[in-house]
């Protein structure tokens, strides 16, 4: 039996850390990165407001993962999931200037030929992106959520995720 090859999947946390809630996709991968341990396959980046500068990233993948703040009309903090053509919708409208860079990105991506086959954003509405660097409380509420939510997906494209083991340091005389 072939066995079929692993996801070339890419986990992109978007925003900005001094917008407030902007910065909530980068705080989510931030987390990611320091808590597991991915295979090869699977690059955990931290794409800030790069927009069109992150296509080269975007090469060779075969799913995407975003996760962003995103506009819903919803109650600030409430978590989406949108995959597939509801990307493009969530894009049109923006909550920050780096949004139209993705929408940009997703569109060259595919007329490059270049875009993963699977993608998806985790978002969350936010409750202000305000100059700051501290979460709006009902959106902090929703890292792990968002977090718990990336791994989900992750281990539906058949990764494995591994906790980093938390040892602790006994210093001996």
């Amino acid at each position: 039996m072939k066995q079929e090859p692993a996801p070339k999947v890419l986990v992109l946390g978007v925003g900005n850390l001094v917008m407030g809630d902007d910065g909530v996709g980068i705080r989510v991968v931030q987390q990611l990165q320091r808590e597991y341990r991915f295979p090869k396959s699977v690059e955990i980046v931290d794409g800030g407001t790069l927009g069109l500068d992150l296509l080269p990233v975007l090469e060779g993948r075969s799913h995407l993962i975003m996760v962003d703040a995103v506009e819903t009309g919803k109650e600030p903090g409430t978590c989406v999931r949108l995959a597939g053509e509801e990307l493009p919708v969530a894009l049109e409208t923006k909550v920050s200037p780096h949004q139209m860079g993705l929408k940009d990105l997703l569109s060259v991506a595919r007329l490059m030929g270049q875009a993963p086959g699977e993608m998806v954003l985790i978002g969350v509405q936010p409750g202000s992106i305000q100059m700051g660097t501290d979460l709006t409380h009902e959106v902090s509420l929703q890292v792990e959520t968002m977090k718990g939510a990336v791994l989900k997906e992750l281990t539906a494209f058949g990764v494995e995720c591994r906790p980093v083991s938390r040892t602790v340091n006994v210093c001996r005389d």
